[in-house]
């Protein structure tokens, strides 16, 4: 279910940005904003365009923990396992996601819908326990409040066809 890369599209990206390496996390970042994830025609697309080492371009790809190498779902699913989250519950809201997506953390579901990651902080250590679904903060999470986030989340846009 993968997108194909229209190599064009990273181009655009490439000469907005200019052919200057020192460019080579925001264009990274651009590139994984248009895909999702980073794949691999457009690493070593980008690798032609700045004329950099491929390994230098994966090094860097591969360093950050906010770069994908690999499909993202749809939807990001953040569960904050800080220890302020965590006493106040945090493990049961991932067990509750684990079980109704049926994947574990840094796994996206087959039908690419979801994508659950797991943090150390989220900065917002009043509210936990945290869950944070396409960047909209959940607090004061409760194991029954999951479903009803997953399908909210899966409504389609009014106007807008899955």
């Amino acid at each position: 279910m993968q997108r194909k890369v229209d190599l064009k599209e990273v181009d655009q990206i490439i000469e907005r940005w200019g052919k200057d390496s020192s460019f080579l996390i925001p264009i990274l970042q651009d590139i994984q904003d248009k895909f999702r994830y980073l794949p691999r025609p457009a690493l070593a697309r980008l690798q032609e365009k700045l004329n950099l080492p491929l390994t230098r371009v994966a090094e860097v790809a591969t360093f950050f923990k906010a770069f994908r190498l690999e499909p993202s779902g749809e939807h990001t699913c953040t569960v904050c396992m800080g220890t302020a989250c965590h006493v106040r519950g945090a493990p049961r809201i991932l067990d509750e996601l684990k079980r109704r997506l049926k994947i574990e953390p840094g796994e996206t579901t087959k039908d690419m819908s979801f994508t659950l990651e797991t943090v150390n902080c989220l900065g917002a250590c009043a509210l936990g326990p945290i869950m944070v679904m396409d960047g909209k903060y959940y607090g004061q999470m409760i194991p029954s409040k999951v479903k009803s986030v997953l399908e909210q989340t899966q409504k389609p846009i009014k106007g807008k066809k899955k």
